[in-house]
């Protein structure tokens, strides 16, 4: 790989001067912080203070928050599309797919801009959709192994992880310190619901579709104009 700065694109782009390089620095740690603490929904104009930068220095070095995004979160999206293929590795699918569940829970425990990650979709961070729709294909096959073994219900299927991640988020986003270890008992709840024997005729499942449009929807997508008005 050469010098050239990577762009959050995956794109390699020109050197950047070793001050802009300490700004882009500043920005990403910050932002790292700022959504750790107050989700996506943090303001680029909240990421720019806590940075000590000026917003327009924000703004040329991460033109849209779908590139902060990008930039900020693709090495936690690595560790989970780790997470599932370390669940592949499981010699018993079953338990393999109980710990990827608990492990990518315990991600958005522990960092509220990443519980928010996994249930928005960002068309234009195309690392991060890479790295998810790497992660969802090994789950697909996870769950097809674990339905295999008889443990896994038949109509399991896979939208079922995207609503845990919602349910998940919102009591890790309700609960906050107050109760930290809330998500365990809601998470623990959801792996007994999945486990064969089914013990009733689930609801349909919303669909694939509708699904992706609730994830485009929950994208905090905020152009600078609105930024530099509210903050």
């Amino acid at each position: 790989m050469t010098p050239a700065t990577e762009r959050s694109d995956g794109t390699a782009g020109q050197p950047l001067r070793s001050d802009a390089e300490r700004n882009r620095e500043r920005i990403t740690v910050a932002a790292r912080k700022v959504f750790a603490r107050d989700g996506l929904g943090a303001s680029m104009a909240s990421v720019a203070r806590e940075a000590g930068v000026g917003i327009a220095t924000m703004f040329r070095r991460f033109p849209t928050k779908e590139e902060l995004v990008d930039a900020v979160f693709i090495d936690r999206m690595d560790a989970y599309a780790d997470a599932v293929a370390v669940a592949l590795e499981d010699p018993d699918p079953w338990n393999g797919f109980v710990g990827y569940i608990e492990t990518a829970c315990a991600m958005q425990a522990a960092d509220s801009g990443f519980a928010d990650v996994l249930i928005t979709t960002f068309p234009t961070a195309k690392a991060l959709e890479r790295r998810r729709n790497e992660a969802y294909e090994g789950m697909v096959e996870l769950i097809g192994r674990a339905k295999a073994t008889g443990r896994l219900r038949e109509d399991f299927d896979s939208s079922d992880l995207v609503l845990l991640h919602m349910a998940n988020a919102g009591v890790v986003n309700a609960t906050g310190d107050a109760a930290p270890d809330a998500w365990r008992r809601v998470v623990g709840l959801f792996i007994q619901s999945f486990e064969a024997p089914a013990r009733g005729i689930l609801p349909p499942s919303p669909g694939h579709d509708a699904l992706y449009r609730a994830m485009l929807r929950a994208g905090p997508v905020a152009d600078a104009a609105r930024d530099a008005r509210t903050d």
